[in-house]
């Protein structure tokens, strides 16, 4: 019956993580759950990894606002709905784009509006929320008479008062105000707490249609990553095609690295070729070799490093330039079938070259359009720290700078690592200053914002859109809303290409050298 709730992946708006919403969800009696975070999707891979130990079924969907006023509350009946949910926020992140004041017809999700701004004919897949708060209004409404339109709606953002009064900092800190100066509408009801069946039922009992339309919808809907999504072909239409490519290319390569090859490094090429095909990870290794392909033909320094060297067919594939079989490395220390999550090579390019790289890379890989997008750069959770916390806090409850200052930089230092405000130190503080240490160590570790993986990207088989929203950065390149931890548990190839200012310095030289001959 929840079809509506928010994580602190709702910034600076919720104040759970993913599990503690399950843990709460779970002790109310909650069988299934959507997360509808703002705007974002960050959370879901968590959530759905999760919500098994929690004995939830995870249902997936995002809430569309227009700043502080709620537009509607999509709902994926499965991952091709929630792939368009994503489709239809991607273009308000990437380019600014409005979102529609109606949704648009999506055969694979649900849309819920608010009772006070539904358009009066609906679709099949559309509903009308219901809240506690909106009960006293409806009988005098026509929705009374079409009680198979609504459903109950009871948002979900809090475990009690002290998150209440985090959110309402929150809000504060993100409209750059003081509490006393906050709009209402920019904070959600104190009562959006989870409540067990029973009392559900007791609140909409004279509408108890409401809350089984709500269960109904939430059957009908579901939400997995269970490996099925795993790129094989991202390189070639074909992994017929990419396998007789890969076996070629390592081959050339072979002639190449050891002319005259012994035994056992035929052996360990037949090897590793085996892992690497029963692994599923043919196209990654193409895709690197194909990047390192185009920076040697541009004529980019290029370091491929980490445990990849551990490889004599990413060798082979001039990939790395470390030979693994003189320094005897290890091939499982870089891919092993008893290891769940896929590789990881780390490149190394010219601070000067490798935004030459990504535009590579990006177009080839990405066309027009939020569903033609398969590279995309990885983001990272930028999270409140302590000193960032109590200057935020500081200012939303209007403490002069000078004050601010004394309690994150001086006299905090007492009271960082304190879980509360020590009794034998109240006197030295207000109780506004104790307040702001309070609820300074509630938002330790919270996530403030999202931010960039210094030079991870994903590249998939699917859309990326299939597993997260998109939004664009000042710097121009798409980004994921997940971190490189949910890219490598839900399997997706990740490649760092990362920047190096020593490749810079010797590239300079060289050319210094050339232009002296």
């Amino acid at each position: 019956m929840y079809l509506n709730a928010h994580s602190w992946f709702s910034f600076k708006y919720g104040v759970m993580k993913p599990d503690a919403l399950l843990e709460e969800a779970q002790k109310a009696g909650v069988r299934t759950l959507a997360l509808t975070d703002i705007h974002c999707t960050a959370g879901i891979p968590d959530f759905v990894r999760d919500a098994e130990r929690f004995d939830v079924r995870p249902v997936a969907g995002i809430e569309f606002r227009e700043g502080p006023r709620l537009l509607y509350i999509g709902i994926a009946k499965n991952n091709e709905g929630f792939q368009q949910l994503n489709e239809l926020l991607s273009p308000h992140l990437l380019d600014v784009e409005t979102l529609p004041e109606r949704a648009p017809e999506l055969s694979g999700a649900f849309f819920i509006y608010p009772f006070n701004a539904a358009p009066s004919q609906l679709r099949p897949n559309e509903r009308v929320g219901i809240k506690p708060s909106d009960l006293t209004r409806l009988p005098f409404s026509p929705w009374a008479r079409r009680p198979n339109d609504l459903v109950a709606l009871l948002p979900v953002t809090f475990r009690g008062k002290p998150d209440f009064n985090t959110h309402r900092l929150l809000r504060t800190v993100a409209k750059n105000t003081v509490v006393s100066m906050l709009p209402a509408e920019e904070l959600a009801q104190a009562d959006e707490v989870f409540r067990n069946e029973e009392e559900v039922r007791r609140i909409y009992r004279d509408f108890p249609m409401l809350v089984d339309n709500a269960d109904r919808l939430l059957e009908q809907c579901s939400i997995a990553f269970d490996g099925t999504d795993k790129p094989r072909k991202a390189f070639s239409t074909s992994i017929a095609l990419d396998r007789e490519k890969l076996h070629k290319d390592t081959r050339e390569g072979l002639t190449y690295r050891y002319p005259n090859a012994a035994d056992k490094v035929m052996k360990r090429m037949h090897h590793e070729l085996d892992v690497i095909e029963r692994m599923g990870f043919i196209s990654y290794f193409l895709i690197n070799q194909d990047i390192v392909n185009y920076a040697r033909s541009r004529g980019f320094f290029h370091v491929g490093r980490g445990s990849g060297a551990n490889s004599l067919v990413a060798y082979c594939l001039r990939i790395t330039d470390v030979d693994p079989m003189e320094l005897d490395l290890y091939f499982e220390r870089f891919i092993s079938t008893a290891r769940k999550k896929p590789p990881d090579f780390d490149i190394d390019f010219s601070w000067k070259d490798r935004d030459e790289i990504f535009k590579y890379v990006f177009g080839k890989y990405n066309g027009e359009g939020a569903g033609n997008i398969h590279a995309a750069q990885i983001a990272t959770y930028t999270t409140f720290q302590w000193r960032g916390a109590i200057r935020e806090l500081g200012k939303a409850v209007g403490l002069p700078p000078e004050e601010i200052d004394a309690l994150s930089e001086g006299n905090s230092s007492y009271y960082r690592d304190q879980r509360r405000v020590p009794d034998g130190a109240k006197g030295q503080l207000d109780k506004v200053a104790q307040t702001i240490i309070k609820y300074g160590h509630r938002l330790i570790g919270m996530p403030h914002h999202l931010g960039i993986h210094a030079g991870g990207i994903v590249i998939t088989e699917k859309p990326v859109t299939h597993f997260t929203a998109l939004h664009r950065p000042p710097k121009g390149f798409p980004v994921t809303q997940f971190s490189m931890l949910e890219a490598e548990d839900l399997g997706l190839h990740k490649f760092d290409l990362l920047s190096q200012r020593g490749l810079g310095h010797i590239r300079d030289a060289v050319e210094l050298v050339e232009c002296r001959r």
